[in-house]
């Protein structure tokens, strides 16, 4: 019998035509099954989520005790298979999940938005990447993972995809921005600001755009917006970087 590890390893590209479900979890929660959106029971959809996020597959120890964590062992396994048997009845098909005697994994044709999200994030920041992508496809790095669930082995996963969009984002601004596209830059950037708005970084990618637009005035209020911002919420004051780029228009003189 095949393993679910070697099953997982076989994970299809996002244009393969061979996926038979979609699952996301950028923003909501949704599942599709051969383009039919399938209503499933908060407990399998948390096992659901818990394996996209282990691709490589995980022990059924390791699941019971991450979803049920204030349960006995006994007890926490026999909730894993009530919920793998409530998978396969709501879903209709016992196939979205490789369910082996030691090991569980999400089925090699079940497509993952956030796996897809991760590998168009990588090739936007990559040095060897020849220009932006389209605009459409970043769609993706508008939304974090499963924002309002609150499980604590969700949490580091959380909070690496939204570094990953959001340095994803600034790349994509940049690349916009040089290329002369000033208002997709603009708007990509104003999405990594609503993302994070005390991320300094991405600020500056705003003032870069208003400064390469030629509008002066609008820089110099953003960056005064971002400066009393964060002191009111950190104390703190600009990074040196950004004052730098500032201060040639901080310091012109007046006009006569």
């Amino acid at each position: 019998m095949t393993s679910s590890f070697a099953l997982a390893s076989r994970r299809l590209h996002p244009e393969d035509p061979e996926w038979e479900a979609r699952l996301a979890l950028l923003g909501r929660f949704h599942l599709e099954v051969r383009s039919r959106k399938v209503v499933i029971s908060p407990s399998v959809q948390r096992l659901l989520a818990l394996l996209a996020l282990h691709p490589e597959g995980v022990t059924r120890p390791f699941v019971a005790s991450a979803l049920w964590p204030d349960l006995p062992d006994r007890r926490a396994g026999a909730s894993l298979r009530s919920t793998l048997w409530r998978l396969t009845r709501s879903s209709g098909r016992d196939g979205l999940v490789d369910a082996g005697d030691s090991c569980l994994a999400l089925a090699p044709t079940v497509g993952v938005d956030l796996h897809e999200a991760e590998r168009h994030a990588a090739s936007l920041v990559s040095p060897h990447d020849s220009g932006p992508a389209p605009l459409p496809a970043l769609a993706e790095l508008s939304e974090d993972l499963l924002p309002d669930w609150t499980e604590d082995w969700l949490l580091v996963a959380r909070e690496h995809f939204r570094q990953t969009r959001l340095h994803a984002l600034e790349a994509v601004s940049r690349h916009l921005r040089d290329g002369g596209q000033l208002a997709a830059a603009m708007e990509t950037a104003m999405t990594a600001v609503e993302a994070e708005p005390l991320r300094e970084s991405a600020h500056r990618h705003v003032v870069g755009v208003h400064l390469a637009e030629g509008n002066v005035a609008e820089a110099l209020r953003h960056y005064d917006f971002f400066r009393r911002m964060i002191r009111s919420e950190l104390g703190l004051g600009p990074s040196a970087g950004f004052r730098r780029l500032m201060a040639p228009y901080l310091s012109r003189p007046l006009d006569p």
